[in-house]
């Protein structure tokens, strides 16, 4: 049996996300390639809150021509972190014809939040995108979700979590993703008989989710309809343990489901990001989700991250 306790699944996270609030983590993501060749829309309003959603799309976009899409949504422990995070995957991607996003959605640090609600953010996400994807220029079929760490929890929680939706929006446009692409994601979050966790840390669980752990959990939510999926993970992941994805990819197969696992020597959490150790790992990553997709048919020809990475730094 695989085994990862409960205490460095929540405690890892919690302090990865801590972590990112310090000055060092903050200058390192000031000096992350913006967002300014996005254009932004708001997705969402909640209360006082307009949640934004940035948009790159390929040269020459034929709106009757509709192209695949992708959303990606940042780590951060649900606490924290920016869109930033995924403004060199969306520029790539854009570069090879789909309409790539970046969404901002509530987290605790700036809105008092649960994860709950970042999930609910998340499923608004792709059905905003769903509802205007004739204005978009994006085929409502085609539409991908992406995400890292707590991101790549929401991106996963869009494809398989029967629950969440907004009750105000129209439950008629679907907010399922067709794809899942998924980063050192956090996809077992309550007991299941693949991994083992610690009953006493489920109390601080329920508190930090804003639901109970198994309604929050996309592992114990797999279907025969959940869609396919790639994951990108390193061997060395100390905050979301390797063996999670690892039951996770298993009982996707089980199911019937494709979900292909690129697990990463040696590697620990956050690896794929943009601007770390001469961006090897981005070029890998990147490489590898870039043949999943042309897999889908949503991109077509050889990828070209690694001719692309000067671009992709500039601001």
């Amino acid at each position: 049996m695989r085994t990862v306790t409960a205490a460095l699944l929540l405690l890892s996270l919690n302090s990865w996300a801590v972590a990112q609030e310090t000055p060092k983590r903050q200058n390192r993501r000031a000096a992350l390639p913006g967002l300014s060749d996005a254009r932004a829309e708001v997705y969402k309003t909640v209360g006082d809150t307009k949640l934004k959603i940035y948009i790159f799309e390929p040269e020459n976009l034929d709106k009757q021509d509709p192209r695949p899409a992708i959303v990606f949504f940042f780590g951060g422990g649900w606490r924290s972190g920016s869109p930033r995070q995924f403004g060199p995957h969306c520029k790539y991607l854009a570069s090879r014809g789909m309409v790539a996003m970046a969404a901002d959605y509530r987290v605790s640090s700036r809105h008092g939040v649960k994860a709950v609600d970042c999930v609910r953010d998340a499923k608004s996400a792709v059905r905003w995108i769903r509802a205007n994807a004739e204005r978009l220029g994006v085929d409502p079929n085609r539409i991908a979700a992406a995400g890292g760490s707590a991101g790549g929890h929401l991106a996963a929680s869009t494809g398989t979590l029967p629950d969440f939706d907004e009750p105000n929006e129209d439950a008629s446009i679907s907010s399922r993703p067709n794809a899942m692409l998924l980063f050192n994601p956090a996809v077992i979050l309550a007991p299941t008989d693949a991994v083992e966790l610690d009953p006493e840390r489920l109390v601080s669980r329920i508190e930090r989710m804003g639901a109970e752990p198994q309604a929050m959990s996309p592992y114990h939510h797999i279907a025969a309809d959940t869609p396919p999926t790639a994951i990108f993970h390193g061997t060395e992941d100390r905050t979301v343990a390797h063996d999670t994805v690892e039951a996770f990819a298993e009982a996707m197969q089980q199911a019937g489901n494709r979900c292909e696992l690129h697990s990463y020597e040696e590697e620990g959490h956050g690896f794929f990001n943009f601007g770390r150790r001469g961006n090897k790992m981005f070029v890998a990553t990147l490489t590898d989700a870039d043949r999943f997709l042309k897999s889908l048919g949503y991109v077509e020809g050889e990828p070209t991250v690694e001719e692309s990475v000067e671009k992709l730094g500039r601001k």
